[in-house]
């Protein structure tokens, strides 16, 4: 009866979850001979902001370099004067003489218009304009003023990404959805009616970009909110309206876990449902973090739903009773800062290494098994265990580790592994 019931069950084999394709045009985010290609088949991109002052053009090209080591595709910067946008420029040339390539994506509100016009030198130098719908102007001026914009983009074949977002949305489309609302049988919620004011300032912006000689190609949408069932809503519409490549990220997501947890719950269950071609995770960074945390926050939701590999990922166990040593905690983030802190060089010295996998394991019970599942492991002894730490490579068991320093020793097999399977071959 059982093998019945088994030979039944093993009939119909259990689906292995993946996220579905995505079908947005593909966009390119161009500086030189670096293209960053977004939408289409292109991987989802990993976008972050400085929060320097821009007009000092070299602590802005110190922190921009930051992010982009950190695994940042792309990088925007605040141009919000003159003297920022005179800055530009030369935030290129020193990341430029750095060997740093990353695109720059200039944000612009309110006076984008005079500054791309006023400084071609800063139009040139970026390689992707943000311009939020809400903030170009008002009245007669709104459509002239983001005319001029998409004129600028269109001459210097620029990507365009067309911002919206709820705290600076359009309110003449606001105001003429809320009133068309009135005279509804069943008028919408208001929340409804403000998801139809950003869908439709994108989409509309998008396509008077087009009559005005954007190249469709060219154009990015966002729809910036900074609730997750809010983003998601908005974003299943809007993706279900449109093709164009589309930026994701809560908007003020907040600090700490509050905004990585909401940041991660609100994309992970559109990039599992194919939408979205960048993402930006826009932490607030406590005092005295790095910037970067937003960077690797986005590359972590990323790679947890398989959707890219940046760096090799470290399995570790939680702790329990039986592990009364923090000896594996600490082995374990000392393993991972290390992993991170030379995957900058290690990315182009060792291609692949990216997907290595390596255990740090506190005890008997499942460190064994984890150890030997990952390319690299060690099992560390836990409550009553004999003060020993067997090394697994490749699934197989190497040697064991013994004494003070099975950190250093670690480490050090760690780097023999990563040299002798990922080095170039001659």
């Amino acid at each position: 009866m059982q093998d019945s019931q088994s030979s039944q069950q093993l009939s119909q084999a259990i689906a292995i979850a993946s996220p579905l394709p995505r079908k947005s045009r593909q966009a390119r985010v161009v500086w030189r001979n670096n293209v960053v290609t977004v939408g289409g088949d292109a991987p989802v991109r990993v976008q972050s902001m400085t929060n320097t002052d821009t007009v000092d053009a070299v602590e802005t090209a110190i922190q921009v370099r930051q992010l982009a080591q950190a695994g940042s595709e792309m990088v925007r910067i605040t141009v919000n004067t003159p003297e920022a946008a005179a800055a530009v420029p030369y935030i290129r040339e020193q990341l430029d003489r750095m060997g740093e390539y990353v695109p720059l994506v200039g944000d612009f509100h309110y006076n984008g218009h005079r500054l791309l016009t006023d400084y071609p030198d800063c139009a040139q130098a970026l390689s992707k304009y943000r311009i939020n719908p809400g903030n170009v102007g008002k009245g007669d001026k709104k459509d002239k003023q983001f005319g001029q914009m998409i004129e600028i983009a269109a001459k210097y074949d620029k990507a365009v990404r067309i911002g919206v977002n709820w705290g600076s949305l359009d309110q003449e489309i606001m105001a003429d959805l809320m009133d068309q609302n009135s005279r509804r049988e069943k008028p919408w919620e208001t929340r409804q009616v403000m998801y139809e004011a950003l869908i439709t300032s994108a989409i509309s912006s998008a396509e008077l970009a087009r009559n005005i000689g954007l190249n469709p190609d060219n154009i990015i949408l966002s729809c910036k909110v900074s609730g997750v069932q809010d983003l998601i809503s908005v974003y299943r519409e809007l993706a279900r309206r449109c093709d164009y490549a589309l930026h994701l990220g809560l908007t003020e997501a907040g600090m700490g876990t509050k905004g990585t947890v909401a940041s991660t719950a609100a994309l992970s269950v559109l990039l599992q449902e194919g939408i979205g071609d960048t993402i930006r995770v826009s932490l607030t960074p406590q005092p005295g973090e790095a910037r970067t945390q937003e960077v690797v926050v986005a590359s972590e939701i990323l790679q947890a739903l398989g959707l890219r590999v940046f760096v090799p990922s470290v399995t570790a166990c939680p702790g329990c009773g039986r592990t009364t040593s923090t000896t594996f905690q600490e082995l374990a983030k000392k393993i991972d800062d290390f992993l991170r802190g030379e995957m900058p060089v290690w990315r182009t010295q060792f291609p692949g290494v990216e997907a290595m996998k390596v255990a740090v394991m506190g005890c008997i019970v499942n460190g064994p098994g984890e150890s030997k599942h990952a390319d690299i492991g060690i099992s560390l002894p836990g409550n009553g265990e004999a003060p020993a730490a067997p090394v697994f490579i490749d699934g197989e068991k190497a040697l064991t580790l013994r004494g003070e320093h099975i950190a250093e020793e670690f480490q050090t097999l760690v780097l023999e592994y990563v040299q002798r399977r990922y080095g170039q071959k001659a």
